[in-house]
């Protein structure tokens, strides 16, 4: 399992170089399947699959920085916080992915947050998933 590991992040990170804007993505990303932590609630291929959205959604008009998650959500700091940005940026995201978790992370966790390590432990399970948020049956 370590190799396969060790191949995705090898061959994700050798696929494109680093844009700013994707930084959350690539670290978070590293963080998780860097081996640190053997036993991970997702598939190294879901990872695989949650940088996609990762990076997608750190392209966002309102999107500062986006991160992916430990327990495969995705988080993001957002260049403004108010109700009608969250809303735009969520409806756009829940657009888009249709399946995934989006977490806004606000500013007194921006505070308190010091590391990736920390932000990829941050959970999803405060946020509403997209297929509820759209009316799809759970799965």
């Amino acid at each position: 399992m370590r190799p396969l590991i060790a191949a995705l992040v090898v061959a994700g990170a050798a696929s494109s170089p680093a844009v700013a804007s994707e930084r959350g993505c690539i670290e978070s990303r590293e963080y998780i399947l860097s081996g640190l932590d053997s036993d991970l609630p997702q598939t190294p291929q879901s990872y695989k699959s949650l940088f996609q959205i990762c990076t997608a959604t750190a392209d966002f008009y309102n999107i500062k920085d986006a991160y992916i998650l430990r327990d495969g959500g995705i988080a993001v700091v957002p260049k403004r916080d108010d109700i009608a940005a969250t809303a735009t940026t969520l409806s756009e995201f829940c657009q888009r992915f249709p399946s995934a978790t989006l977490r806004f992370i606000n500013r007194a966790e921006q505070k308190r947050i010091k590391s990736v390590s920390q932000t990829v432990m941050l959970s999803s399970t405060s946020a509403t998933p997209c297929r509820k948020i759209r009316g799809m049956p759970e799965r």
